[in-house]
């Protein structure tokens, strides 16, 4: 096997993507927006099953945009999902707001129901009812939505859906980002298709996604001279950005079946391993689009083998993994947020580990990590 560094989750270009950027050059429209964005925008909207699409910078610039179409601002208390990447967060920290953080279930590893409803009812026992829920579909996996809709129906508390990793997911036939009042995509460098650096806001709301345009533009006034009313933003996605985005929109599909492909040979070459498991789609309500395969091995059924062990053999061999997120409430940054745990992060994250996932893997390069994986438990 070659000595070529094989990655987690590398970018997958198509080719397709030069005849839109081609398109962008030989008109000159390079400068921010064009008909590439209003393009991918539609295409976003309609893949997904929303009426509106708003193209950004970036994932977090979306979840920012829409906790500021929520009226989130300074005092206020959003609750999270702790088992999630820091851009879920962070925003609400823009805004001088709170994370309540709420930990994951064990099916899906997404925010638990059960510690959902438990946070809501304590916040506002103490005054505070929460100002939206971020729900993530963590590595692809579908939130449980019926239950954590139902919770947020009963108090009224908007839902934003973090689906940064799960475009092309799907719960009961419908596609993730479309669920809650808002969603958001990332088109990152990783993610299943990227733009090099890029998200968006989802919504059946015109009035937000319009709202959102206009922040994300500097939130320049109607008015021959740069006029500016309300503090704005320079959020928006690029028409040259764009292109590149509809050139991946059209090998999407491909990129969703490649990923579970390299789930499920994961599955059936390491599941016999002792104390090994992964994050297998619950019921036939889940469809993952399997971003990256998660492994978890258990140090007490695995013969003292452990993630971290594994991690370093893999690195010797120039194999890219990573540890499973650490959650937000171990993180210094969040760790006087109000938190509501159950320990099932608290686990996932000591004993998991994502196996490379990129969509351009080879099957070489898959048989060898298979290969080093069972050659680090027989030792």
């Amino acid at each position: 096997m070659s000595t070529q560094k094989i990655w987690l989750s590398s970018p997958h270009t198509s080719g397709r993507e030069l005849k839109y950027l081609h398109e962008a050059l030989d008109s000159n429209l390079i400068a921010p927006l064009g008909p590439n964005v209003t393009q991918f925008e539609n295409e976003m909207a309609a893949f997904t099953g929303v009426k509106h699409a708003s193209a950004l910078s970036s994932g977090t610039a979306a979840i920012h945009l829409a906790l500021i179409m929520l009226g989130v601002k300074s005092g206020d208390e959003v609750i999270a999902s702790s088992f999630t990447f820091s851009a879920t967060v962070n925003p609400i920290r823009y805004l001088d707001a709170t994370p309540v953080l709420v930990d994951s279930e064990a099916d899906t590893w997404n925010m638990c129901p059960v510690e959902l409803e438990k946070a809501v009812k304590d916040r506002i026992s103490k005054g505070k009812t929460p100002k939206a829920i971020v729900v993530v579909h963590l590595y692809g996996m579908p939130a449980n939505m019926d239950a954590i809709l139902d919770v947020a129906a009963r108090y009224n508390i908007p839902v934003i859906e973090d689906a940064a990793e799960a475009l092309g997911s799907e719960y009961k036939g419908k596609r993730m980002g479309s669920f809650g009042l808002m969603g958001i995509l990332s088109f990152n460098g990783n993610k299943i298709i990227t733009t090099s650096g890029g998200g968006a806001l989802l919504s059946d709301n015109d009035e937000f996604i319009s709202r959102s345009r206009f922040l994300a533009t500097q939130a320049r006034d109607a008015a021959p001279h740069y006029q500016h009313s309300v503090i704005g933003y320079n959020y928006r996605m690029s028409n040259v950005v764009a292109a590149i985005g509809r050139g991946q929109a059209e090998v999407l599909l491909e990129r969703i079946q490649k990923r579970r492909e390299n789930f499920f040979f994961y599955l059936e070459h390491l599941s016999g391993l002792p104390g090994v498991s992964f994050q297998i789609e619950p019921d036939e309500s889940y469809f993952s689009n399997h971003w990256l395969t998660t492994m978890v091995i258990d140090p007490a059924l695995s013969g003292g083998k452990t993630r971290e062990g594994l991690r370093i053999a893999l690195e010797a061999l120039n194999i890219e993994t990573r540890p499973l997120w650490k959650p937000m409430h171990l993180q210094p940054v969040f760790s006087e947020c109000p938190a509501y745990v159950n320990g099932v992060s608290d686990r996932l994250f000591e004993n998991g580990i994502c196996l490379p996932s990129s969509s351009n893997i080879t099957d070489e390069e898959r048989d060898f990590v298979v290969a080093s994986v069972k050659q680090f438990f027989s030792k």
